[in-house]
């Protein structure tokens, strides 16, 4: 998470128009029907808007205006789908903004990082598992789940220090490759952390995710056998 100050106007508007956009099409693609009419539905988005915004309370913040804290957006796209969890990613932030844990004037920004990115990349991720209609829980589990965390933690810090230099308003250290190593170190436990909330669905409330095909998955074992 990055504090305004560490922006540029023309940054903040322009992360500011883009969020816009991306949140004016979730609301356009959400199922609000179905919101309405199941109540389950309901609370699985509530419950992960508080999860996501007591995730994001734990957070180390430093003096140059950086927050690290970990992200849990690829749990939320594959518990909700992508329009409301884009949705679940505001409202979380907005938590944030009225404790004075965010800025308002970059909100956009850190929005386009911490929800549309990871969420962008989940979504693809399970868009090509899915395609791919595998029949085994695993490949579930790993390529909707863990690897697209890892990916999206990385994007989001790439993305992130690539704003910061451009911006040219933050004093990047002259030993800035050196941490390239430490990557795995915030990619893993992100990785960790999603896979095993997916994990502990799949096993103990498939029908909560939205994203999980549980007549393929979870099918006997012996209806892919030929017939004896």
């Amino acid at each position: 998470m990055i504090a305004a100050d560490l922006l540029a106007s023309t940054t903040q508007l322009i992360g500011g128009l883009f969020y816009l956009g991306l949140m004016l099409h979730a609301i356009w693609r959400a199922p609000w029907l179905e919101l309405f009419s199941d109540s389950r539905r309901q609370h699985l988005l509530f419950g992960t808007v508080l999860a996501l915004f007591l995730l994001w309370l734990v957070r180390r913040d430093f003096v140059s205006g950086l927050s690290f804290h970990f992200i849990g957006m690829t749990a939320v796209t594959l518990l909700l789908d992508w329009p409301l969890a884009m949705l679940a990613g505001l409202a979380a932030q907005v938590g944030l903004l009225l404790l004075g844990r965010q800025d308002l004037a970059a909100l956009g920004v850190n929005g386009l990082l911490l929800v549309a990115i990871p969420v962008s990349i989940t979504e693809g991720c399970a868009l090509l598992v899915e395609r791919a209609q595998p029949r085994n829980l695993f490949v579930y589990i790993f390529c909707s789940g863990f690897f697209p965390a890892a990916l999206s933690a990385l994007a989001c810090l790439l993305a992130g220090f690539g704003v910061l230099w451009m911006d040219g308003r933050y004093e990047m250290p002259p030993w800035l490759l050196d941490y390239l190593g430490y990557l795995w170190l915030v990619m893993f436990p992100e990785a960790f952390i999603n896979g095993a909330v997916v994990s502990g669905l799949v096993v103990y409330c498939p029908e909560w995710l939205e994203t999980f095909n549980r007549s393929r998955y979870l099918q006997a074992p012996w209806r892919d056998d030929e017939p004896q």
